[in-house]
């Protein structure tokens, strides 16, 4: 279940990933198969090669893609989560959702 994100922010993310770019989306989440996980950090692109570059330059498979049919994208939770948003400079998300404490 996700929830925490804003319509705006949805819309932008949406948007970037649909032009092509790299773009991170992170919002409460809550997955009893991710027990202690209570985010996730959606990155997206609709380019499948770039997407894929960006994800092994962060030790990501490509077989890890979740195939959305309009918003390609990885899904990144825990100490990993918090290690590339640190590595691609997303203090943003990393001070909202604390992600620095866990």
């Amino acid at each position: 279940m996700a929830f925490g994100v804003k319509r705006e922010e949805l819309v932008k993310w949406k948007k970037k990933v649909s032009g092509g770019e790299i773009a991170f989306l992170t919002h409460f989440w809550l997955d009893d198969r991710f027990p202690g996980c209570d985010t996730v950090t959606k990155v997206g692109c609709s380019d499948l090669d770039k997407l894929k570059a960006w994800g092994e330059k962060h030790g990501l498979e490509g077989q890890w893609i979740h195939h959305d049919p309009r918003y390609p994208h990885f899904d990144l939770f825990g100490d990993r989560q918090y290690e590339i948003l640190k590595k691609e400079g997303q203090w943003n998300q990393i001070e909202h959702f604390s992600l620095h404490k866990k």
